[in-house]
């Protein structure tokens, strides 16, 4: 794990928290509310905080993604170490990501930029 990626909040009033987060003084990062999310800025630090509506997505919980070189040969490795994912690595819009719960419920996921260093 080289380093956070983005934290994602599940809401289920989107426009509502929008608002509410821009009153923290947060700058939106991209707005696809269309699809469910917004994210917005912290600072001058790449990672995000990312509200997913859970209109659109029924099963979010809050989550906490790290960066990786490569998700697929991280996510062997992993599961190689008894770490049950949720899912096969799946396309995001920079690359791949796979999410997995700590034994005690807590969402975490790993994603790469595979789509960004032209792999």
């Amino acid at each position: 794990m080289k380093n956070y990626d983005n934290f994602f909040l599940p809401v289920s009033n989107l426009e509502k928290a929008k608002e509410y987060y821009q009153k923290l003084g947060l700058s939106i990062k991209f707005d696809f509310s269309n699809n469910g999310m917004i994210a917005f800025k912290v600072g001058n630090q790449e990672p995000s905080i990312i509200l997913k509506d859970t209109k659109k997505f029924p099963n979010a919980k809050p989550t906490i993604w790290f960066v990786v070189d490569d998700v697929r040969t991280e996510y062997k490795k992993l599961k190689d170490s008894d770490i049950i994912f949720l899912s096969e690595p799946f396309e995001i819009y920079t690359g791949l990501a796979a999410e997995f719960e700590d034994p005690f419920g807590n969402r975490l996921g790993i994603t790469d930029y595979s789509k960004q260093k032209g792999k």
